[in-house]
């Protein structure tokens, strides 16, 4: 990939985006060296205006950036990096530098909820609950969403459909995560067999 660090003193603006989800993480700026630091090590490393040094996002907080792509815009003077967050983005610990939490699918926001549930128990969490009684529970619940969803759509009103496709897509969340599967990785399935 070649950019053009020959204007703006060398620096270029960088957009990170979160990788599953697409919310826009923080903007920041690279030069040359920055670059390349960040192909070797694949966490997003910038050159800090205010500090005037390479900065590798996450140094002190342990909040990287792991890149999974990058994508140079059609001047090849601006850079969007695809990247997968280990923890808060933001200094202030929020997700995003920006204030757009909202604006992130609540599918995503659900499916990082479980995964929490999975990695940090929540006594009495409903996850939790399942979890700890096995595949076979997590695959009777799913199937009994499925039933009563069909249920819904043949002889219920639109609400009662919703309500049912709720809980399956939510227990099927639940069974996604005991596979380790995530949503990121369904969606690259099936676009694999869309095409």
């Amino acid at each position: 990939m070649e950019l053009d660090f020959s204007k703006d003193n060398g620096l270029l603006p960088v957009i990170v985006q979160h990788w599953q989800t697409g919310q826009v993480l923080m903007l920041g700026y690279m030069n040359s060296e920055a670059f390349v630091k960040t192909v070797a090590s694949d966490q997003v490393t910038f050159f800090s205006r205010s500090r005037n040094r390479l900065w590798t996002k996450g140094e002190e907080s342990g909040n990287f950036l792991h890149v999974k792509k990058m994508y140079p815009d059609c001047d090849n003077d601006t850079l969007l990096i695809l990247a997968e967050p280990a923890g808060p983005t933001c200094h202030r610990g929020t997700s995003s530098c920006f204030d757009n939490d909202e604006e992130v699918p609540f599918l995503f926001r659900l499916e990082a909820i479980i995964r929490d549930r999975y990695d940090n128990p929540v006594e009495g969490s409903y996850v939790n609950r399942l979890r700890e009684k096995g595949l076979n529970k997590i695959t009777q619940k799913v199937g009994e969403e499925a039933t009563e969803t069909v249920i819904a759509a043949l002889a219920q009103g639109r609400e009662d459909l919703l309500d049912e496709t709720s809980d399956l897509v939510f227990h099927l969340m639940v069974l996604l995560r005991e596979k380790n599967i995530s949503l990121a990785e369904l969606g690259d399935h099936l676009r694999k067999r869309h095409k």
